[in-house]
């Protein structure tokens, strides 16, 4: 119980610390703030929302890179006493089954396929996103506290061979599926 709660409240610090640094890097004024106190011209309105969705950008593509490296340690680690996968499907089950389980507590809820590559894991009640409260206001928040685990599962799949496009979606609170594109050597 103590690693789990260890483990949110690391993950949540480490988003916000991240998007905190990107805020304070575009300096004391703020955004959008025209000199001399007079408003702003809507061309630099435009030009400070577009930083800022660049900024976002880059904080995801972080944490991404941070959950990358993590799943490549993990699966490293949690693999070397297992026999070999026989073929793709059996280590999307190993990652649904036995990675999810050492990781989040549990297992994924429903792995889905079409056979051609491209796998959904759908977690009805996912720890990450259960601290956060289940209305319409925080979807838009939602994807930065799944940058992490993306990479997460990007990262063990690369480990084990496969290289994958990893994304997420959530529709409703707390529950968010991940989809799985196998990229084909």
């Amino acid at each position: 119980m103590a690693d789990e709660a260890l483990f949110l409240l690391l993950h949540n610090e480490m988003v916000a610390g991240l998007y905190r640094a990107a805020e304070q890097g575009e300096g004391v004024s703020g955004a959008g703030a025209a000199l001399g106190g007079r408003p702003a011209a809507a061309g630099a309105n435009a030009a400070a929302a577009s930083r800022v969705l660049q900024e976002n950008g880059r904080c995801t593509t972080k944490l991404e890179s941070m959950g990358f490296r993590v799943g490549q340690g993990l699966i490293e680690r949690f693999t070397k006493d297992t026999a070999r996968f026989k073929d793709e499907l059996d280590i999307m089950k190993f990652i649904c089954k036995d990675f999810w389980t050492t990781v989040f507590k549990k297992q994924i809820d429903n792995l889905r396929t079409n056979h051609q590559g491209i796998y959904v894991l759908q977690d009805n009640k996912f720890r990450l996103l259960t601290q956060m409260s289940a209305g319409k206001q925080y979807l838009e928040h939602a994807p930065k506290y799944l940058a992490f685990t993306c990479g997460l599962i990007r990262g063990g799949l690369s480990n084990l061979g496969i290289k994958s496009i990893v994304t997420a979606e959530v529709s409703s609170m707390p529950a968010c599926k991940f989809q799985v594109m196998i990229q084909k050597m």
